[in-house]
């Protein structure tokens, strides 16, 4: 059980490693005319306050609170790879 679980965290921390690798690598090439296509992506967010962010003034203390995730090309193909990586493991 324990051997799952730690394959488990492997697997969820190589995914982590694709995704910011891979968002990295498409920031890094949008301004390169040939792989600007790697940087093409939509963004999501929750929220509904001042930037799409929960928004709470106190007077004394205000509290903003949002999440915004950037899906791109890029970052699909960073998941990829590591799935490739995680199956040669």
């Amino acid at each position: 059980m324990a051997g799952r679980t730690g394959k488990a965290w492997v697997l969820l921390l190589l995914m982590l490693c694709g995704v910011v690798i891979g968002s990295f690598l498409g920031h890094l090439t949008k301004d390169v005319s040939w792989l600007s296509w790697l940087d093409y992506g939509m963004t999501f967010g929750i929220g509904n306050g001042e930037n799409g962010a929960f928004f709470l003034n106190l007077g004394v203390i205000t509290f903003t609170l949002g999440l915004s995730i950037k899906i791109s090309i890029a970052s699909i193909l960073g998941v990829v790879i590591a799935f490739f990586v995680y199956r040669r493991l």
